[in-house]
């Protein structure tokens, strides 16, 4: 299931939008925070699918009965790029394990590349929701190579990717490599270059949201 959340008009529409911008890309707290409120939203949309249980609650005055989630996901984010997402997740999904991990692209001379992954560190997984958040879904790789090592640390129940722009390709891949995966996206593009970056898209979002880097 694929969910695109520029479908309907609302503020994301807004903050994609900004995310694009070369104007606005100067402001990195700005990129940052756009990238947060995303990830704000699309924990609220997902907690509208996860199990919920009724509690009785005491309040000063008598008793309520409340709706509350019955079971924390665990939040797991590819470094260094998608921290203000996951920050975005966290911060309503406040009790919530977390996983981290580190994959990147390791460039060749010939312009082809292939997913290093070097550092995981995550919570027992089994039968767990697991929410991975990465800005940008190009090709897919680096994503099915993630959720691959997790499954190493247990079986997860449900696992959902959330992104601020996925291209097609990307989306196929991951379907294709994982078929029961949820992805929600800010939006989506067509166009994928041949060194695998998303055009229009918005560049690099790790780059933009802490400063350039040098290539390893």
């Amino acid at each position: 299931m694929v969910i695109n959340l520029s479908e309907k008009h609302s503020l994301i529409n807004n903050w994609v939008s900004e995310l694009r911008n070369v104007e606005v890309q100067n402001d990195r707290m700005r990129f940052r925070r756009n990238l947060e409120r995303i990830g704000e939203v699309i924990a609220y949309e997902i907690s509208k699918n996860l199990e919920w249980e009724e509690k009785e609650i005491e309040t000063p005055l008598g008793t309520a009965v409340a709706k509350l989630l019955k079971e924390q996901p665990v939040l797991a984010t590819i470094l260094r790029a998608g921290l203000p997402l996951h920050q975005g997740m966290l911060n309503y999904f406040d009790k919530a394990d977390n996983a981290f991990i580190s994959a990147y692209r390791k460039h060749h001379k010939d312009g082809t590349f292939e997913i290093n992954l070097e550092y995981v560190s995550c919570p027992d997984l089994e039968d767990r929701v697991v929410i991975i958040s990465d800005p940008m879904l190009a090709t897919g790789s680096s994503l099915v190579k993630t959720i691959q090592y997790l499954k190493d640390e247990g079986n997860p129940r449900e696992i959902h990717i959330v992104c601020a722009i996925a291209c097609t390709v990307g989306i196929e891949y991951v379907k294709r490599e994982e078929p029961s995966v949820i992805i929600w996206c800010g939006d989506i593009d067509d166009e994928l270059t041949a060194k695998g970056y998303i055009v229009p898209g918005l560049g690099d979002a790790g780059d933009l949201a802490f400063g350039s880097k040098t290539q390893g």
